[in-house]
């Protein structure tokens, strides 16, 4: 059972991101995004290419957690952009929170399913 709910959850969350990332390009490009965007997000990118790196990291992320490939690797890339999602929404713009405590949630999990790659990264001394 919880192997099943650890595909469906990284699935999942691949796909999330893969949607998002897609999206954002329909931004970047000036073309009618086919999901709703946050406003103050979208304030935000100030600079061009840091929405860019963004969403191609969502993409590339989303890729290679559909195809079950690197997962520790996309956990920690991700981590980061999950807390800003998470925070952003929090804070400026709550019409996106239920998505955002969602994400926060299956990455929790996500992480929890992982915690043995992860462990030699708390090591007090590694050598």
């Amino acid at each position: 059972m919880s192997k099943t709910f650890l595909h469906i959850s990284r699935f999942l969350f691949g796909f999330i991101f893969l949607v998002a990332g897609i999206n954002g390009y329909f931004v970047i490009l000036g073309l009618e995004p086919f999901i709703a965007t946050s406003p103050d997000a979208m304030a935000l990118f100030e600079f061009q290419y840091l929405l860019v790196f963004e969403k191609s990291l969502e993409i590339l992320c989303g890729i290679l957690l559909l195809v079950n490939r690197f997962v520790p690797l996309v956990l920690a890339i991700l981590s980061p952009i999950v807390a800003n999602i998470f925070l952003l929404h929090l804070f400026l713009d709550h019409s996106l929170l239920p998505l955002a405590v969602i994400l926060v949630i299956m990455q929790g999990y996500l992480l929890f399913c992982y915690r043995k790659n992860f462990t030699s990264l708390l090591e007090k001394k590694p050598f």
